[in-house]
């Protein structure tokens, strides 16, 4: 698909900040009912690009932690967990 390279060329030299900051703006643009209808499509083909790559990343970043949590002695908190009574 000639759309899978622009995922990569879309969020390329970004970072994640930039990517959610660029998200939000489409997102209120949208919201706004101003764009032309081809204008909303380009908006939306974009925001969903830059949402698959948004979520590659944190992927990412999870898979990252939880190399970290399991090589070392660190264990995650869990929500339901006592905590010695504090």
């Amino acid at each position: 698909m000639a759309n899978e390279t622009s995922v990569v060329e879309e969020g390329a030299g970004k970072s994640f900040e930039e990517i959610l900051g660029r998200l939000e703006s489409i997102a209120s643009n949208l919201e706004s009912g101003d764009p032309k209808l081809e204008e909303a499509l380009t908006l939306f083909e974009e925001g969903v690009r830059l949402t698959k790559e948004g979520t590659r990343r944190l992927d990412a970043a999870e898979r990252r932690i939880e190399v970290l949590l399991d090589d070392g002695d660190v264990k995650p908190m869990t929500g339901g967990s006592s905590n010695g009574g504090h």
